[in-house]
């Protein structure tokens, strides 16, 4: 499936992986994007534990399977020109879905680590009535102290943020920081921190996605 021209810079023209329902012919569309390290395909291999057929799931690839070279802690501008790339592949995404007549509120978005702090970073800088949020193990990107541009609203958008309390990569700070951003910003946010659980994604998160996905699809 080819990306829109919008997305520009090191990962435009990267594949983009389609599982589930063929686009446009599902009521819903999943964006879900993978870690760093990763590739489509492992980030689809939450599709099938999702267990929700009737969805399109779109997974783009980041190029060398990073989306910026740093942590996402670093100063943005070391991130360069990659985390812009990879924000317009989100974009550029989100423009051909809904050019496929599926809109904006029927769209989720999620993430694992890496993409789960892309995924949040492109939420806070494109807020509006999306279908929902996902994030599993992640954040807002930016050093300590960063100040995000509040000044979108998403209509009370579901989002979940689960993440674990010793994450060797995301700090649980973060996630409530982002949480509380998010909550501001008018989403209707669900945070679950799960103690001792390590960089991965548990059975409950699976089933809040889950729940998010059945709200999308019943138009709620």
């Amino acid at each position: 499936m080819p990306l829109s021209p919008i997305a520009s810079g090191p990962h435009a023209g990267q594949r983009v992986v389609v599982a589930g329902t063929a686009l446009g012919e599902a009521a819903t569309v999943a964006i879900m994007v993978h870690g760093r390290g990763a590739a489509p395909e492992d980030i689809l291999g939450l599709a099938g534990a999702l267990n929700r057929p009737d969805v399109t799931y779109l997974a783009p690839a980041a190029a060398s399977n990073t989306w910026y070279p740093y942590s996402f802690l670093t100063d943005t501008s070391k991130n360069e020109p990659y985390l812009s790339s990879a924000l317009s592949v989100l974009g550029a995404l989100v423009a051909e879905i809904e050019a496929a007549g599926i809109a904006r509120d029927r769209i989720v978005m999620m993430g694992f680590s890496q993409g789960a702090c892309l995924t949040s970073e492109f939420a806070i800088r494109n807020a509006s009535r999306f279908g929902g949020f996902v994030a599993f193990s992640g954040g807002a990107i930016g050093p300590p102290g960063t100040i995000w541009n509040e000044n979108g609203r998403f209509d009370a958008t579901p989002m979940f943020f689960g993440c674990s309390n010793v994450d060797a990569h995301i700090p649980e700070a973060r996630v409530h920081e982002t949480s509380a951003i998010c909550t501001r910003m008018g989403a209707k946010v669900t945070t679950k921190i799960y103690p001792g659980m390590g960089h991965l994604v548990n059975d409950d998160e699976i089933a809040h996605a889950q729940a998010l996905l059945d709200s999308v699809a019943a138009g709620r």
